[in-house]
């Protein structure tokens, strides 16, 4: 699989028309870039029917074992009559597909607006729902996926930032020291919260990926499923102040623990998860600094200023870490 920090330079129009048509659809011709970096995700025409969305995997990310796993891990969840969007499987049992050197999965099109996460009913209803999927998530685990640990969302993209080049030469001191100290509080609040349950997740689990109907919501977007703890997919559902993520937690956990036990120990790993996505992210943009579109999607990457504001916002997350975890009622 191709590494080139342009992978995605001949997925034309044309290619991307060709691809569904050796998947067996018929495009007509109607393409929308949808809002994706890491992958390329677009809706597509069919003629007498309706729109389907097409990713296309960024080559070298994952491995055929990966995304198939990833695939399968959807099917379990719709099989239980979990609300997820799973791909399209073709006549011979075939969701992941191959066009050039592109490989791409077809996905049926669904709506939805992000969550309100200030009214409690919503925040109920999301813990019911990834309640739901945790107690598909912990049956069996992930083989060929990674586990969110210290090292794999910590050190290592630290490290690789570090080596990067992309932060100044004046920030490149400071910014080795603190995440040394970050990930060394980091490290003591996982061995302290003891061996917690490792399950499959969805990794990614923002508001933007759990689109909202009026019959609740369905989930997307499961490229980041690996192993981990729980509150992975539960903190980056919670905001302000630790009262106020106490009360919204409260409702979380609520409808979490129709379908799963939540253990209490994990509430000590919000902040430290927090932590660890903000060195993951940064990271991330500088790996994917020489595709074009990451320099015209964040141009603020590579300025002092952002460097001063990741910092000032890392050195936040010192005290936070030494704050006892939200209460929650039960």
């Amino acid at each position: 699989m191709s590494s080139s920090p342009t992978p995605y330079s001949d997925l034309t129009p044309d290619c991307i028309l060709d691809a569904l048509e050796g998947a067996g659809l018929r495009p007509d011709g109607r393409l929308l870039a949808l809002n994706s970096y890491e992958n390329r995700v677009y809706q597509v025409g069919i003629e007498d029917a309706t729109p389907v969305v097409v990713k296309f995997y960024r080559p070298g990310r994952w491995s055929d074992a990966a995304i198939l796993e990833e695939h399968a891990f959807a099917f379990e969840l719709a099989e239980r009559e979990i609300p997820v969007v799973a791909p399209v499987v073709d006549a011979d049992g075939i969701s992941l597909h191959r066009h050039a050197e592109h490989r791409f999965a077809v996905y049926p099109r669904r709506g939805g607006r992000w969550p309100e996460l200030d009214d409690p009913e919503v925040q109920f209803r999301l813990g019911q729902f990834i309640g739901r999927l945790h107690a598909v998530g912990e049956v069996r685990p992930f083989v060929h996926r990674p586990t969110l640990d210290v090292t794999s969302f910590g050190h290592e993209p630290a490290r690789r930032l570090l080596d990067s080049g992309v932060i100044p030469a004046s920030h490149r001191e400071n910014y080795r020291l603190l995440t040394g100290q970050l990930l060394a509080r980091i490290e003591t609040a996982f061995a302290q919260a003891g061996d917690v349950r490792i399950l499959r997740l969805h990794g990614d689990c923002h508001p933007g990926n759990l689109l909202w109907t009026e019959g609740g919501a369905h989930i997307v977007d499961l490229d980041d499923a690996r192993m981990g703890p729980a509150m992975q997919d539960l903190w980056m559902l919670l905001s302000g102040e630790p009262a106020e993520m106490g009360r919204q937690l409260d409702e979380l956990l609520a409808g979490y623990e129709e379908f799963r036990d939540f253990d209490r120990r994990e509430l000590a790993l919000i902040e430290p998860l927090r932590t660890l996505r903000m060195i993951h992210y940064a990271a991330w943009l500088a790996a994917r600094w020489d595709d074009p579109a990451f320099p015209q999607a964040f141009p603020w990457f590579d300025s002092p200023r952002y460097w001063d504001d990741h910092i000032l916002a890392l050195r936040e997350q010192q005290w936070r870490l030494d704050e006892p975890p939200p209460r929650v009622s039960a």
